[in-house]
Formats: C-alpha cells, structure tokens, sequence
C-alpha cells in the first residue's frame, strides 16, 4: 500500500510539478534587431515573416525589433551587449564582421550546425553573398536582405531626349554623354544622372574604383588603397559629370530621397540599391528599366546590406532556436517572397528555382539584374575599425564632389588617416 502524503505537502508537490511543466513549454524567447536602409513597408513585411514562423513553431518567440539604418542597428546591438542584455540575433551590415569579431560578440555558423542538412544549407547560397561573411575558413554571416547597386533609368526621359529608351549606357563614356544629352533636351528642369554622395558614397565610390579594375581593400581587412592611380581616376570621373558633362548636381546627393528624386522625375538615371526596385515600380508612373552599372575596364559593383548574426553570449538553446528561425528565413520559398516584395536579392540559387520567384522574373525581368550581376561583383568595403576607415573615405568622396579638395589630394588624405587606424592590425 502507497503512502500519503500529507495534504500541505501533496498540494505544493503539485504546484511544482505544474510549474515545471509551464516552464518546460514556455518557447524559447529571442531578440532580433534589423535595419531598414530603403524607403517602404520593410517593417512590415518583416513582421509578417516572424508572424508566419511563430506560427509554424510555437515553441520559439520572436521579438523583431526595427533599429534604424545599419549603422544605427549596430550600436544598439553592441549597447545591449555591454549592458549585459544581448540579443541573441540580429541583422546587421556584412560588413560589420571584423569588429563582431574583435568584440567576441560572434558565433560562427560551423560551430552550430549538427547535421548533413544543416551543412548543406550553409553552403547553399551564392558564393559572392558569402565573401564579407566569411573569415579564415569560416562562416559568421548569413546573407539576408542583399544587394548590389543598379542603374535605374526612365524609358521616357530617354525618348524624349531623343535616345533609344530601351538602350541603357555600357559604359562610364556613354552615361556621360546620355545624361548630357538628357539634361539638355529638357532644358535644364530635368538632371541626366545621379549617384548618392550621402549615407553610403563610399559604396558608391567602391563600385566605380571597381569598374576601374581596382579593389580597394586587402582581403584580410588590414591594408586599403584608396591613392591608387585607378582610384584617383574613379573619383575624377565622378566629379566630371558635374563639374565637365554638366550632367548632374555639384552638391550633395542624399541618399535617402534619391528615389523620390527619381519618381518625381528630377533625374532620368540613378544609381542605388536593388532594395529599391520594388518601391519604384509600385511609385513610378514612368516606364523605366533597371541594368548593370555601366563599365570602364571591367563590369562590377561592390554587395552591399546585412546579414544574420547570432551572438555569443546566449544559451545553447537559444543559439539553436537562432538557427531554426534562420533557416527558416533563409529558406528558397521565403527568400523568394522577400525578393518579390521587397527587391532585394534571393540569396541562393535555389530561390530562383521557386516557382514564385521564377515567374516573377519572367513577368519583370529587372528582377534578376542585381542576381546577375554577381558575377560580376566584389566584396563591399569592410576592414578591422571599418566605421573610422569608411568615415576618412567618405569624407573624401565629400570633399572632392563638393569642391573642396581635388580626387587625388582627398583619397591621399584618405589613405593616410586610414594607414594611421590600421597600423596596429598589419600582419
């Protein structure tokens, strides 16, 4: 015969029994910080996805916190860090991987993943995506909302201005001369060309040093070569469209009403994100058409946004409901959805096999140009003290469309405050 237990003690036994049952089905909670670097509902489809997982896995919650633009995104990450209240995954620029790293604030992917299927899918995106991801053999950044910059030019400016509208420019000469022509068939109210000077022009300037067949960077993230002559003559073509083709504005462009400029017709050509195409075609009453940037040497145009992280100081249990909501995210069906909606990339070759996302293209051709062309891509700017080296490069782009210094006296100033912040990370 089983012994009772008296009536007190029987009753808090329960309770701790039923506590503990509580606490074992309590879903693993996480914290996700992200950026919105383009105008649109991103929020909102950010939250729709989360909605969507949360459903699918009851047993993880996940609170989608929107920080800002990238820069904003990783100061709060890294606040809540060192007050003692880490996220456990986040959003953050590509870029961002040397100072993750030398903060310890990073886990690396290959250290989390357990089976055959889980190494497939890391190694399941486009190589180009990984490269600012990726260090010393291994992984810590899983490619997201991605981009490349596009050329997005309005069919009917180009009509009017008498160029063939379907024909975009091929190269730094013809975009030149097609943005002149623009702004002198419209009699000065309409400019032929813009390429944002604010926000990220360091991007911007990536891209056209790269065009030059320069890379501006060493790949280990210590050395810079913004001097170099290829360089010099980048920036100095920038400025010529100003300054010699009359082609576009000699102030600041501002990088966060470009598209409204474009939209509203202020500009006939644009350079920006990918992230963009899908505000434009919903905004634009204007036919318009997307291409690659146009070349010098070589075709090209840095990747540029975010990727996931997940932070090191969080449970093992939380890393893994990390990885689950990543690889949910990541997944070829959702990839798709977030290309469609937003414009930004699908990040894997097996979202373009989706059956939404290939009838997509094949309605919208635009939506493939930021896909092809990573093939002809370079990792974006990222170096150990990236925030200091990009603010020096940045300045100096400033400087030089502003009038202020010549291309060669700024990128020369550039590099020597540059050569100063990575002096102590030579190898």
């Amino acid at each position: 015969m089983r012994a009772r237990l008296p009536f007190a003690l029987s009753a808090l036994t329960a309770g701790l029994l039923s506590a503990g049952q509580v606490a074992a089905n309590d879903p693993v909670e996480l914290t996700m910080y992200y950026p919105v670097a383009v105008g649109g509902a991103l929020t909102d489809v950010v939250d729709d996805l989360v909605n969507e997982f949360e459903s699918e896995h009851p047993d993880i919650d996940v609170e989608a916190i929107y920080a800002g633009n990238y820069d904003d995104t990783r100061v709060r990450a890294m606040s809540a860090m060192e007050a003692g209240d880490t996220p456990q995954l986040s959003v953050m620029f590509s870029i961002d991987l040397y100072e993750l790293l030398e903060q310890d604030a990073i886990v690396a992917f290959d250290d989390l993943v357990e089976s055959d299927e889980e190494r497939e899918w890391l190694d399941s995106f486009y190589p180009g995506l990984m490269e600012n991801g990726q260090l010393d053999g291994k992984t810590y950044g899983i490619p997201f909302q991605r981009s490349t910059i596009v050329l997005f030019w309005n069919k009917d400016a180009f009509e009017a201005a008498g160029l063939d509208p379907e024909t975009p420019p091929e190269n730094w000469e013809q975009m030149a001369e097609m943005a002149a022509t623009v702004r002198e068939a419209s009699d000065g109210e309409q400019w032929g060309v813009m390429v944002p000077s604010t926000g990220y022009p360091y991007w911007m300037f990536q891209a056209f040093a790269f065009q030059n067949g320069h890379r501006l960077m060493s790949e280990d993230g210590t050395e810079v070569y913004f001097d170099d002559p290829a360089a010099i003559e980048a920036l100095e073509y920038w400025v010529s469209l100003a300054n010699e083709h009359g082609a576009m504005p000699d102030d600041t462009i501002e990088w966060g009403t470009l598209r409204q400029n474009f939209i509203e017709e202020s500009t006939a050509m644009m350079w920006h994100t990918t992230g963009n195409l899908s505000a434009v075609r919903s905004e634009a009453d204007f036919d318009f058409g997307v291409a690659m940037l146009p070349m010098k040497t070589q075709r090209g145009s840095p990747t540029g946004g975010g990727n996931f992280y997940i932070f090191e100081d969080t449970t093992e249990e939380e890393q893994q409901a990390a990885m689950t909501f990543i690889r949910w995210m990541t997944a070829p069906e959702r990839a798709a959805a977030w290309s469609i909606e937003t414009g930004y990339m699908g990040v894997s070759p097996a979202a373009y096999e989706t059956e939404a996302l290939r009838d997509y293209v094949a309605n919208f051709p635009p939506a493939a140009v930021a896909r092809d062309q990573l093939e002809h891509s370079t990792a974006e700017l990222s170096t150990y003290q990236g925030g200091r080296v990009r603010r020096a490069l940045d300045n100096a782009v400033q400087a030089a469309l502003t009038g202020q210094m010549t291309p060669e006296d700024a990128l020369s100033q550039a590099q020597q405050e540059a050569e100063g912040v990575l002096r102590r990370y030579a190898r």
